[in-house]
Order: structure tokens, then C-alpha cells, then sequence
């Protein structure tokens, strides 16, 4: 039993320390966002959270003591966490930091969510705390620079069941590192986070999930797979006391955890939060016709595919050239991997129509036509 002076001590400190970490974003604090959309909104987003008070690399470790604790003393590291059950093992700050490690289960370190590789360690990335987590150091080593993703076939599982293996989330085959379930929100905020919060440099990064812009930032699967891990994996208690526990220290905050809608209004990702359509359908009819094919397999799978139309023959149909991204209209369609599918409408019976199909990688500036060898090509009759 504890003596009455130690327990008014431990109430004490409780009581002081617990409105601070319960604080909420001030009154306005999100005013100059208000109304906005699609890029405009991230970048007001932007112009809220930037240069928010950047702390030493050496300080995360203080940090975790509040931006991390279970509320037993104990380290809450994602890739050891076993919500609901009992870990393996847990840790406790201080004596538990990593050194030198041998195996999971031996200490704990700090994981740039986001890899500092992709950025160069530069600040103030380097010590930000939304994307700095406490993890097991082993595991965190397995993971290294990998992206984050889904793996069905994974060459090294944790104790607590994150993976790491070849991609098989459609539109990227490489090696990533995929989390438990349970946390892939959490990551995925982290993410969208990153995209707004370092909005003026993201272009220069360098990573295979990047498109070396400012908007929409993401490479297509990539943005595709985050918007269902924050739909699937919604803002938990966890994750908002964090929030709260950062802002104490950086004087920022991650909006989309405030937020989640955001996530949808600003990338068109994430179905649950999806809002009314401003439209009907028109051109309802069955004038019509519907293209089919198989995804191109092979080490470089594409992000997706133009297939294009023409009315006179097949040799009216341009090769698009790398480097100039074809917006969809009448007679051009991009269909993401993984569809396998086209429709073009609005066109006129007994008329026959052809179609040639590229592959692309990339996107923009920076996009990749496959046009070589045997470009796939069919005629067909609108009804």
C-alpha cells in the first residue's frame, strides 16, 4: 500500500501533467483551411503546420517518455504491439534503448516512419516526432528503407505479424514492409502528414513511392493503398493523445488526425468519407462498347494504361510519347492496374471504332509509355 505522501505525489503529477496532454488545437487554428479543397487545402494545410518547434535528434528519447507510453511505464512500440493480447516482450524507457542488438526483443530505437534516406537526414525531418516512433530495433532493421505495403508472400514475419516481402498490393512488386492492421492508419496519417507538412521541398526527395512533386505527391498505388489503410483502420484514442502529446512539444499538429475527412477532400481517397456527388450520370444509353484485357505481368509491372480510339483506322491512333501524360476525354481513357477494363460511350451504332492499348509507368513529367514490340490493337462495332 502506498504511504499517503508518495500517493499525493502520484496524484499530483498526474493532475498537472494530464490537461496538457488532453490539449486540443486552439480556437481557429484551422480557420485559413476552411473551404478549401484538392490541392488548395493541403496547402493551406501547410501554411498552418510548418515550422513547427524542431527539437534535437538526441531529445526523442525524452519525447517518447510522453508521446509513447502505454500508460504503465512501457514503450508503445507498433511493430511489437499486440492490441488486445500479450506481446512477446515490452520495454522501458530509458534502460531499454538501443545499443547493439542481436534479435527482436533486445532493445528499442527510433524508426523514421518515413525513411530518412528518402530525405537525406536533413532537417527538420530528421527529429520530427510524427513520423519518429519508438520500435523494436531488430525489426526496424529488417524494415530499413523498405516502403510500406502488402505483402502475400513475406520473407520475414515479427512476433506480432508485420511482414516483410515482395509488394503484393497492385501496381508495385518490389520489396516493402507491411505493419499489423491495427496500426496501418496510424501510418498511413503519418504519411499524409509528411506529403503536407514538407510541401515545399518532397519534390527533391527521392523514393520509389514519390512522384517528385508537390501534388498529389504519392506514386498511384501507393496513394491508392494509404487511402484504404486510414478507411479500413479509422483515428484511434492512441493515436489522438498523440497527436496531442506532439503538439505539446513541436507546437504543431497532424491535421488528418483532427481531421480524417480531410484525407478524401484533399486526395479523393478513402470511400467511407467520400461526399455527395455534385452530378448526375448523363449520356445514359448503350451506345457503347466495353474493352477487356489481362494486366501485363513481368519485373516491371505498369501503373496503368491509355488505351486510345479512332474512327477512321488504326493508323489514326498517335503514339503518346514519354515525358506527356493524355487527360481522359472521348477518345483517351488512363485505366489504373488491376481494373482490366474500358468503356467508351457516346459513340454511334452500326460505326466501327479501333483501339490500341499502352501501358505507362509514372505519371506526369516523369511518365513512361511502353511502344515497342507487339502494341495490342482491336476493332470492333459500337451497337
Amino acid at each position: 500500500m502506498k504511504k499517503p505522501a508518495l500517493y499525493f505525489l502520484l496524484l499530483l503529477a498526474i493532475f498537472c501533467v494530464q490537461p496538457f496532454l488532453q490539449a486540443q488545437p486552439p480556437a481557429g487554428y484551422y480557420d485559413a483551411a476552411n473551404g478549401l479543397s484538392g490541392k488548395s487545402l493541403k496547402t493551406a494545410l501547410y501554411g498552418i503546420i510548418d515550422n513547427h518547434s524542431v527539437k534535437s535528434y538526441d531529445y526523442l528519447w525524452t519525447a517518447f517518455r510522453t508521446t509513447d507510453d502505454k500508460a504503465n511505464g512501457k514503450v508503445w512500440d507498433m511493430y511489437s504491439d499486440v492490441p488486445g493480447g500479450t506481446p512477446d516482450y515490452e520495454y522501458t524507457f530509458g534502460s531499454d534503448q538501443c545499443g547493439n542488438y542481436n534479435s527482436e526483443g533486445d532493445c528499442y530505437n527510433r524508426e523514421h516512419s518515413f525513411p530518412k534516406s528518402w530525405f537525406n537526414e536533413a532537417s527538420p525531418m530528421n527529429s520530427d516526432l510524427f513520423h519518429l516512433v519508438p520500435t523494436d530495433g531488430w525489426v526496424n532493421n529488417k524494415r530499413g528503407s523498405y516502403p510500406f505495403g502488402e505483402t502475400s508472400n513475406p520473407t520475414y514475419t515479427s512476433s506480432n505479424g508485420s511482414k516483410v516481402g515482395s509488394c503484393s498490393f497492385p501496381g508495385y512488386s518490389g520489396t516493402v514492409f507491411e505493419p499489423i492492421d491495427e496500426y496501418k492508419g496510424d501510418f498511413a496519417r503519418i504519411y499524409f502528414y509528411m506529403a503536407t507538412r514538407y510541401e515545399n521541398v518532397i519534390a527533391n526527395w527521392t523514393s520509389v513511392v514519390l512522384q517528385n512533386n508537390s501534388f498529389p505527391v504519392y506514386e498511384t498505388w501507393f496513394l491508392n493503398m494509404l487511402g484504404e489503410w486510414h478507411e479500413n483502420d479509422p483515428v484511434s484514442p492512441k493515436e489522438t493523445d498523440r497527436n496531442n502529446a506532439v503538439y505539446a512539444i513541436q507546437e504543431n499538429r497532424n491535421p488528418f488526425v483532427d481531421h480524417p475527412e480531410w484525407v478524401y477532400t484533399v486526395w479523393n481517397v478513402g470511400a467511407t468519407l467520400a461526399q455527395e456527388p455534385t452530378h448526375h450520370a448523363t449520356d445514359f444509353s448503350a451506345h457503347s462498347i466495353t474493352l477487356r484485357w489481362t494486366d501485363a505481368a513481368g519485373d516491371t509491372r505498369p501503373d496503368g494504361y491509355l488505351v486510345r480510339m479512332s474512327n477512321t483506322g488504326f493508323e489514326h491512333i498517335e503514339i503518346p510519347a514519354d515525358g506527356t501524360s493524355v487527360s481522359d476525354d472521348f477518345s483517351n481513357l488512363n485505366i489504373s492496374y488491376g481494373v482490366e477494363k474500358a468503356i467508351f460511350g457516346s459513340l454511334t451504332p452500326g460505326a466501327v471504332y479501333y483501339f490500341k492499348i499502352f501501358g505507362y509507368t509514372g505519371s506526369g513529367a516523369g511518365i513512361d509509355y511502353k511502344t515497342d514490340g507487339s502494341v495490342q490493337q482491336i476493332s470492333i462495332e459500337a451497337r
